[in-house]
């Protein structure tokens, strides 16, 4: 594909999105249900697909992270088949009335959510996001540009024909959904210039690809950030209710931008936090880089380096810091944190209201995993990422930052004097 292909092809999308913002709620549902239905019968090609790029993972050089977000299973296909069905039973975005309000002059004005238009998204290797990205789009009549990593180049395509075969029996523009395979970087730097066409770009991935998108594009971008993620273990923790929270953080499933990455624990508790929490940690398989006082309660501790508190290992790595103080701790977040969710555990409600309202970042919790993160846990259906941006989006991108609004406004033969 060269620029002038890319050019053409995303002007069919608009064209396509034109034809989206016009169906009814109810019948972009049904494009929906038509897509959960197709997953689900379509699984065993899906996997061969994805197996092709399985089979190419050492080629690429793909870390143990990418390869486990790069593979599907039933289940996950099942998982992901989910996320569409769950959006149908999720509100209409579009043509929602926010304000109505009529002038002195008899004019009345309304303010109504409308799709953006074309939204392009860029990401690595997570053959879901095809799915949950082409999904929102359609709930709130956006039409979709999908530029994933070569290493799913089989499953994409294999997705993407499935959503292809559901607009054609339903009449829809196929360009509503267009995957851009060809590898070429310079596609992407092409299509994040196409100001005027595309009306928002979304990435999705690492650092370097986040920086690449957020520095190229001419288009606004929704900026997902990277997941620095920590856990606080309080003076005032319940290390009962600490262990299963920490463990299931860092541990049940590792490659995640929302697993705990450091995990800071408070002097007065850290002997017996560590003696509880550290040999469950190393059953699972964890590695623990510590500073000098956790080396000197845990041996087996690797000795941690200034680089390791700002590293998204994505692995079963954990950096562990003690500290002397909830303020400690907020400093060393505020140092090293990527705004994206961070965990208090504690008994101490001041503490914990201290730490809610100290910490800058889109989601904060106390006493529970930082896994929630996740549009699906939130109760917005699927996710198109997490933004670590404060506008116009925070934290799991659901339907409601997919629309913008626009005012119609009645008159009666009004002039403005």
């Amino acid at each position: 594909m060269n620029t002038e292909e890319l050019i053409a092809s995303v002007q069919e999308a608009r064209r396509a999105a034109s034809q989206l913002a016009l169906l009814s709620g109810e019948e972009r549902n049904r494009l929906l249900q038509s897509f959960h239905d197709a997953l689900l019968s379509e699984k065993e090609q899906l996997l061969a697909a994805n197996a092709k790029d399985l089979a190419k993972a050492g080629e690429y050089g793909l870390s143990e992270s990418m390869t486990e977000r790069l593979t599907l299973t039933e289940a996950r296909i099942e998982e992901i088949a989910e996320g569409a069905a769950e959006l149908v039973a999720l509100p209409d975005p579009c043509g929602q009335t926010l304000a109505r309000w009529t002038l002195g002059n008899g004019l009345e004005i309304i303010r109504t959510t409308v799709p953006f238009g074309v939204i392009a998204m860029i990401y690595e290797s997570r053959p879901n996001v095809t799915a949950d990205a082409a999904a929102l789009c359609l709930k709130s009549g956006n039409a979709c540009i999908l530029r994933g990593g070569k290493e799913a180049h089989f499953t994409n395509e294999a997705m993407t024909d499935i959503l292809h075969g559901v607009l054609r029996r339903a009449g829809i523009n196929e360009a509503a959904v267009t995957s851009i395979l060809d590898p070429d970087r310079a596609l992407v730097s092409a299509l994040l210039t196409l100001r005027g066409l595309v009306d928002l770009a979304i990435p999705r991935g690492g650092a370097g690809l986040i920086r690449f998108v957020v520095e190229t594009s001419t288009v606004p971008v929704i900026e997902t950030g990277s997941g620095v993620c920590h856990t606080y273990i309080d003076k005032e923790a319940d290390l009962a209710k600490a262990l299963p929270i920490v463990i299931n953080a860092k541990t049940q499933r590792p490659s995640v931008c929302n697993a705990m990455e450091t995990l800071l624990i408070h002097r007065d508790v850290a002997s017996a936090a560590v003696s509880r929490i550290f040999p469950a940690l190393e059953e699972k398989g964890v590695e623990i880089r510590g500073d000098e006082a956790v080396c000197a309660l845990w041996p087996s501790a690797v000795p941690a380096s200034e680089n390791d508190w700002r590293t998204e290992y994505g692995t079963l790595i954990l950096s562990v810091r003690i500290v002397d103080s909830l303020e400690e701790a907020l400093a060393h977040i505020r140092t090293y944190g990527t705004k994206h969710s961070e965990c208090i555990v504690s008994e101490n409600k001041e503490t914990i209201r201290a730490f809610m309202n100290g910490v800058d970042a889109a989601c904060v919790y106390a006493n529970a995993s930082t896994r929630f993160t996740d549009g699906f846990e939130f109760g917005f259906g699927a996710e198109i990422g997490i933004s670590t941006q404060k506008l116009h989006v925070r934290g799991p991108v659901g339907l409601e930052p997919l629309v913008t609004y626009k005012y119609k406004i009645f008159g009666n033969g009004q002039i403005r004097g």
